[in-house]
């Protein structure tokens, strides 16, 4: 990979009626974008998806389209509401079949669970058939190793020659998963999306007054993005505007000033200046 070319886009897809539902609540998109930030890159968008194989098929299919960085954690194991695996096969026109990597690393756990309870190890048993199921992954997809059981995540290329990183709902299993993919495939752009935001708050404005200033600090600096967060009922500021710029750290320290220089004329109230990270 050339580190000289512009970082991928990276996104998240996130599997599970269970999710959608309420009954637990989701911890990937956090970690994630925890995860990306350590390693100076950031999370450009997030999608959640039932255990609805045509909606889960329809993502997938997108997503391999975009030319994406894509985790998909959940819905790749073996019982009758895990569809991952076989949307993934969908989505690509490829056939399922048990990847032999796969079905080593699943027969090695299922030998060390054997072990641990003091029982012997009967491949043929028709629970430990089933079990390679969960290695069963589209044509041609790579494996990704799982520290914590063995029983690995799998990925895919799409036609645009993006990638998906299929792991499971677990986040035990999921994120050290996700940190390997990034540690081994993606290390050539770790710090190249490096990305600085630089604000200050406003008191008591309103958005469509400042919309031209937000235009024209754009316009002005095609590498940067303006951001207005407004609030209506701050602790501290009351109603107020979060307003400023991000991108580059080189690029936002000239738009950052262009953006006070053109926002003087309105006499406005401020509150501090904020810079993250």
């Amino acid at each position: 990979m050339n580190p000289e070319r512009t970082a991928p886009t990276f996104g998240l897809i996130i599997v599970g009626d269970e999710i959608l539902s309420g009954r637990r609540t989701d911890k990937h998109l956090a970690k994630v974008i925890e995860l990306l930030g350590a390693r100076g890159l950031q999370l450009g968008w997030a999608e959640y998806v039932g255990d609805e194989p045509a909606r889960i098929t329809a993502v997938l299919r997108r997503a391999f389209a975009s030319g994406d960085v894509v985790f998909c954690t959940g819905g790749i194991g073996a019982t009758p509401d895990d569809h991952t695996r076989q949307c993934a096969a969908a989505a690509l026109g490829l056939p399922l079949v048990l990847h032999p990597e796969a079905k080593a690393l699943i027969q090695a756990r299922m030998q060390d669970t054997a072990r641990e309870r003091g029982e012997p190890y009967q491949p043929e048993r028709p629970d430990n058939l089933h079990r390679l199921n969960m290695g069963v992954f589209p044509q041609g997809a790579g494996i990704i190793p799982n520290p914590y059981n063995k029983i690995p995540g799998f990925s895919c290329t799409g036609p645009a020659g993006g990638a998906i990183y299929f792991t499971p709902g677990f986040p035990v299993m999921a994120w050290p998963m996700v940190a390997w993919a990034l540690d081994t495939h993606y290390r050539a752009w770790f710090s190249a999306g490096t990305w600085q935001e630089r604000s200050v708050i406003i008191l008591g404005a309103m958005e469509g007054t400042l919309t031209p200033v937000m235009q024209r600090v754009e316009a002005a600096h095609p590498r940067i993005k303006v951001f207005s967060l407004p609030s209506v009922d701050h602790p501290q500021y009351g109603a107020h505007i979060d307003l400023g710029v991000k991108g580059a750290p080189a690029d936002v320290g000239p738009a950052y000033a262009d953006l006070r220089r053109w926002l003087e004329p309105f006499g406005l109230r401020y509150g501090p200046e904020i810079t993250r990270p």
